[in-house]
């Protein structure tokens, strides 16, 4: 993987591996690594660019993993650029492991800074394992399933199936149905309430400010600021046009305490 320099806005990007490893450089001059059970967290607020670029210290590892985008709510979504690096323990749970890298579970809570309640943890099960996790009711949850076959709550997830349980509910059943061990993601929040626009790597609230951020963008605005140390064929990612139609905000979903 070598993506060149690239901007964002009004979120932060929750950096999780499985096995592998990625170069990170930003316009708030951070160069870090991240590997296998370490999680880089980058905001993004008023604007940033950065760089990511795998790493080859094993030239048998496949680069694995998870990227999440949290967007910012509208009383932080101008915040100063920011990152973090957080290496989780792990914890131990009745046939079960977890690295818990944000919020907090079982006990185990992430130092990490985030603007709105959220919890990400990676969930490693034993063979015929049963799990029963006390979570927060306020939250809704998904399961993303990365290794093995799991029930979430009676619901079977395969690999790269991703589960919902909406807010309402104390605890998330888990259970390994497969002959070998499983692994998943337990991730959640509070429902998200505000309208989003979303295009490419920009997170706003309306056309014009989507259309201001890729000329600003364009431009090489110092809203964004540059990359130092980055060497690749192409210094920065060009914007991709825009549709010829106005971006229109995400729909607001009603939530429940579902499972699907």
């Amino acid at each position: 993987m070598d993506v060149p320099p690239h901007p964002h806005t009004g979120l932060q990007t929750v950096s999780w591996l499985f096995s592998g490893g990625v170069e990170h450089r930003d316009s708030g001059g951070v160069h870090a690594m991240v590997r296998p059970g370490e999680l880089n967290l980058m905001t993004a607020g008023a604007g940033i660019c950065h760089s990511e670029v795998s790493i080859a210290s094993d030239p048998s590892a496949v680069l694995h993993g998870a990227q999440l985008w949290v967007a910012l709510p509208d009383s932080a979504r101008d915040t100063e650029r920011d990152f973090a690096h957080y290496a989780p323990l792990p914890i131990s749970l009745p046939g079960a492991t977890a690295r818990v890298f944000l919020g907090e579970l079982a006990g185990s809570r992430s130092p990490v800074h985030t603007f709105t309640p959220l919890l990400g943890a990676q969930v490693d099960l034993d063979a015929n394992a049963e799990l029963e996790i006390d979570v927060d009711p306020a939250f809704e949850h998904g399961v993303l399933c990365d290794e093995g076959a799991v029930e979430m709550c009676g619901t079977a997830l395969a690999v790269a199936d991703l589960g919902y349980q909406g807010p309402g509910n104390s605890v998330m059943s888990l259970r390994n149905v497969g002959h070998g061990p499983a692994r998943v993601l337990l991730l959640g929040g509070t429902p998200f309430a505000e309208q989003l626009v979303m295009w490419w790597n920009f997170v706003g609230r309306s056309h014009d400010e989507i259309v201001n951020y890729r000329q600003l963008w364009e431009d090489a605005d110092e809203r964004f600021g540059a990359v130092q140390g980055y060497q690749g064929s192409v210094i920065r990612l060009p914007a991709p046009p825009l549709p010829t139609v106005r971006l229109r905000p995400r729909a607001i979903q009603e939530t429940r305490g579902e499972h699907t």
